[in-house]
C-alpha cells in the first residue's frame, strides 16, 4: 500500500509517499504556494509535485473547515476555497480513493498516543489546532479564529505575521501565555506543538507539553488509511466511490 500525503499551507505545499507503516517511499517534496492562491493555482502545483510518484491513496491536509472533502474556510487562501469539492477534484484528477482533513487533524492524527485528552496546535502561517478524546478526533476545532488577547485571536497574536512583526522574544512570551490559558480551558492530558514556525520556540515548556517534527503533518495521511478495518482495492473502485469524510 503507497499513500500519498499533501500538506496544504499558506507558505507551502508539500508531498511524500509513503508505506502503511510511515516508511518515506518518496522523497519530501515541496514548492511555494501561489501568490494568488486559488484552488486551479494549488491543484497545479500540487500536479506538479506528484508528476513522478507511484500511489494507490492520497490523504490531504487543508489549512481550514472540511466537511465530506469540500472546504468550507479559507483565512490563508483564496476565497473561491469556499464551497470547494478538493476531494472530488482530486478523484478526478487521481483517479485514486481520497480523503481530505484539516491541516492540523492530519498533523494530530500523525503525533498523538491515543490516551486520554491530547491538544495539537500548529505554527505556521496561521495558528491551527486539533482536538482529541482517547484517540478520537473533534473535527475542525480551528481554535485560532477564536479571541484570546487584547482584541485578537490566537492566529492575529501567534500567526507568522505576528512574528515577523513583533520578533521571537516575545512572540514566545505570547505562545507561554497561550499555553496558560488553553490548559484549564481543555485539561489537556497532552499538548503538541507542531509546525513550521515550532523550531522558533525557546521557551521552557511544562511536562505535559511536546514540540514534534512538522513531518508529522504528512504522517498523519498514513493513520487516515491505517485505520481502515479492510482496505478496498484503488484499483477496483470506481472514481466516486471515494470516503472523503477523514475518518
Amino acid at each position: 500500500m503507497k499513500i500519498l500525503a499533501i500538506d496544504i499551507g499558506g507558505t507551502g505545499i508539500k508531498t511524500m509517499v509513503m508505506d502503511a507503516s510511515g516508511n518515506p517511499l518518496s522523497e519530501r517534496d515541496r514548492l511555494e504556494t501561489p501568490a494568488s492562491a486559488t484552488p486551479a493555482s494549488i491543484l497545479e502545483v500540487i500536479l506538479e509535485l506528484t508528476s513522478n510518484k507511484e500511489f494507490d491513496y492520497v490523504s490531504v491536509g487543508y489549512p481550514g473547515v472540511v466537511r465530506s472533502g469540500v472546504t468550507h474556510t479559507a483565512a490563508n487562501l483564496h476565497e473561491s476555497w469556499i464551497g470547494f469539492d478538493l476531494g472530488g477534484a482530486l478523484t478526478e484528477k487521481f483517479e485514486k480513493p481520497v480523503k481530505v482533513i484539516n491541516d492540523a487533524d492530519m498533523q494530530g492524527l500523525g503525533c498523538i498516543s491515543g490516551q486520554g485528552v491530547e491538544l495539537v496546535v500548529t505554527l505556521g502561517t496561521g495558528f491551527g489546532s486539533a482536538l482529541f478524546v482517547d484517540s478520537t478526533l473533534v473535527p475542525n476545532l480551528e481554535l485560532g479564529h477564536h479571541p484570546f488577547r487584547k482584541g485578537e485571536t490566537y492566529e492575529e497574536q501567534l500567526g507568522r505575521d505576528a512574528l515577523d512583526k513583533i520578533g521571537k522574544k516575545r512572540w514566545n512570551e505570547r505562545l507561554e501565555r497561550a499555553i496558560s490559558t488553553l490548559d484549564p480551558l481543555f485539561n489537556f492530558n497532552t499538548l503538541y506543538i507542531g509546525g513550521g514556525n515550532a523550531k522558533k520556540v525557546e521557551l521552557a515548556l511544562p511536562n505535559r507539553v511536546q514540540l514534534v517534527p512538522n513531518i508529522a503533518g504528512l504522517l498523519g495521511g498514513v493513520a487516515l488509511w491505517r485505520d481502515r478495518a479492510t482496505l478496498p482495492d484503488p484499483k477496483t473502485l470506481p472514481s466516486d466511490s471515494v470516503d472523503k469524510d477523514g475518518l
